[in-house]
């Protein structure tokens, strides 16, 4: 056994609630190392009355198994003392103290959970998990009203620069609110709406005031009723880590400099302060965007009084908050306790380009943009950087940096207003991107689609990123609209793809084909894809013997026996008794589903 990979420790990362009487407690292991994983626990105050129950390996990596138990309490949980009993495939047994690893069982040193205090709860709003996200860029979706354009607005549709404007605003995106119920999409993110410098609006100037350019408030509260009218839920974007340098604290401090009531409120490096990036700390070294000093109480007052306001007054579903990883994090905090206290159903979504665990632990964020999800989905898909198993070491390396819980709300995407379009660094090789896709939406997580991107726009980094959308159907890749449409329906039927677990069933490097099941109560959904231009064969292990169908062109299938001792790759994660066998074209895919009695 190789004891140096397990770990436990009692912290959030490895026991946590879900419930005052309910505690998930995991433990990490080496890869296909272990056996049995039993957890065992007592009462603080009745020693001799031990428990057991049989960890699960939900997870593996390259290097790892993550083991998962879930336990129930009558009554709300506390004081519970527990350990550790591993046993190897050698049948080598061990356990696991808060003392460290004993070939005998530990007489003290426990782990202790003390007690369930209904904060420490992870509670994030249920309409998150599993959402289907679509992001706008409002200044290129849709010009609904030429009289607010600008001046100096070219023509819809011209090459996209860091200066120019084509006009879209509020009115353009409540036109197309019928367009995105037929997609099927469940909630909008919305770029920068405030009064503010440039067309990206990431310089506020006032975070009360709607950007003329867009509109007016009156017409963003008609926006959020025909948008809850339609089931559609809507997020802001909270631009708060920096304003810009019209921003009247900041020309205050330009004014009357050390003498300002708001010096404190940024970063100031030198005095005079003129608009330098050596003045103040700024966003990289761009000197229109100065640093909020989010540090000081004022500024945090400043920020939560924001959130709440357009909360109160308009009544949008949540926040997604920009560079949440580099604001203070008592911002988050203080946002957990005084928002979520009066609004426990609103959103906090934050961005992040690498792992959010720091704002996941149940007191600050409910969820993080994943870019961790669309690096490797790019380099496997997209640029074929990874082989089959790095790509699948990642993901569920991925899935076991979070709770559950928090893994069905991660905004899963494949790109943004920050990235090339996907589509361009598939090559605009449409298949591979169908592939990207069908992952996107049929694994765990709430997928995210750019806006375009289901019509095949294209695009490299900012500006290219932030064309105006083409609403001339001439100009769509209707297949990619109705590729879209397919998983969106797929995923709203199916309680296994929005909430259920996932396991990896297949991972064979040298055909290029991957696939998982997503399984909850009776139903379970098998996805395998095909990344590779060859054709090629496999065969699926499946939890069960009988019939099943693929949903992608209704073949149906027999599952037969798994004869010997043939080995899969994760086999031993989950009892398959029966195995499917599949043809593949090139970059293709199926979705086979278990019958139940009927398709």
């Amino acid at each position: 056994m190789i004891k140096e990979a397990v770990r436990h420790i009692n912290t959030k990362e490895y026991i946590y609630l879900r419930s005052r009487n309910c505690l998930l407690f995991r433990i990490r292991t080496a890869r296909e190392d272990i056996k049995n994983c039993i957890l065992i626990y007592f009462a603080r105050t009745n020693p001799m009355e031990k428990k057991e129950v049989k960890l699960v390996c939900k997870q593996r990596d390259a290097l790892f198994d993550y083991y998962e138990a879930e336990v129930v309490f009558s009554k709300v949980a506390r004081y519970q003392k527990y350990y550790f009993k591993l046993e190897s495939k050698s049948d080598e047994i061990i356990f696991v103290s808060s003392y460290g690893i004993y070939n005998q069982e530990p007489e003290d040193g426990y782990f202790e959970f003390l007690y369930a205090n209904q904060n420490d709860i992870y509670e994030i709003p249920d309409w998150s998990k599993g959402i289907i996200h679509y992001q706008i860029f409002p200044e290129r979706f849709n010009n609904g009203i030429k009289e607010n354009d600008r001046k100096d607005c070219v023509p819809w549709g011209s090459v996209p620069t860091r200066e120019n404007y084509m006009g879209g605003d509020i009115k353009g995106i409540t036109d197309k609110i019928g367009y995105l119920k037929e997609l099927g999409i469940q909630c909008i993110y919305l770029n920068p709406i405030f009064l503010a410098d440039f067309n990206h609006k990431y310089a506020t100037t006032d975070y009360y005031e709607i950007d003329p350019e867009f509109g007016t408030a009156e017409e963003f509260r008609e926006l959020v009723t025909v948008c809850h009218n339609n089931n559609i839920r809507i997020i802001l974007d909270g631009v708060f880590n920096h304003t810009g340098v019209q921003f009247e604290p900041f020309r205050d401090l330009l004014i009357n400099q050390e003498k300002s009531n708001y010096k404190d409120w940024f970063h100031v490096t030198e005095f005079p302060v003129t608009i330098s990036h050596n003045c103040y700390e700024c966003v990289g070294a761009y000197k229109w965007m100065p640093r909020l000093n989010t540090s000081n109480p004022e500024v945090r007052h400043y920020i939560l009084d924001i959130m709440a306001y357009w909360i109160e007054k308009f009544n949008i579903d949540g926040w997604r908050l920009d560079v949440a990883d580099e604001v203070d994090s008592l911002v988050w905090q203080e946002a957990r306790v005084i928002i979520k206290s009066q609004y426990p159903d609103k959103l906090l979504l934050g961005e992040t380009w690498g792992y959010g665990r720091s704002m996941l632990r149940g007191d600050t964020l409910d969820s993080v943009m994943n870019y961790v999800f669309r690096d490797a989905v790019l380099e496997y898909f997209a640029i074929g950087k990874i082989s089959t198993k790095e790509f699948d070491s990642r993901i569920n390396q991925m899935l076991a940096a979070y709770p559950q819980e928090i893994n069905q709300a991660l905004y899963n995407l494949l790109d943004s207003h920050d990235t090339d379009r996907f589509l361009t660094l598939c090559g605009e090789n449409i298949d591979k991107f169908k592939l990207a896709i069908a992952f996107q939406f049929l694994m765990m997580g709430s997928p995210a689609i750019y806006y375009g991107d289901e019509i095949g726009m294209t695009g490299g980094n900012d500006p290219d990123c932030r064309k105006a959308m083409v609403w001339d159907e001439a100009g769509q890749k209707n297949q990619l609209w109705q590729w879209y449409q397919w998983l969106i329906h797929i995923r709203k039927k199916y309680n296994c793809i929005r909430f259920g677990d996932y396991r990896t069933v297949l991972c064979e490097e040298e055909k290029n084909i991957y696939g998982f099941v997503r399984f909850v109560e009776d139903e379970e959904i098998y996805v395998v894809l095909h990344n590779g231009e060859n054709t090629t064969t496999t065969e699926l292990p499946v939890l069960g013997k009988g019939k099943y169908v693929s949903l992608t062109d209704s073949e149906e299938y027999i599952a037969e026996n798994i004869v010997g001792e043939q080995k899969y790759y994760n086999g031993d994660i989950l009892e398959y008794r029966g195995t499917i066998h599949i043809d593949f074209g090139t970059y293709s895919m199926k979705v086979i589903k278990k019958v139940n009695g009927g398709i």
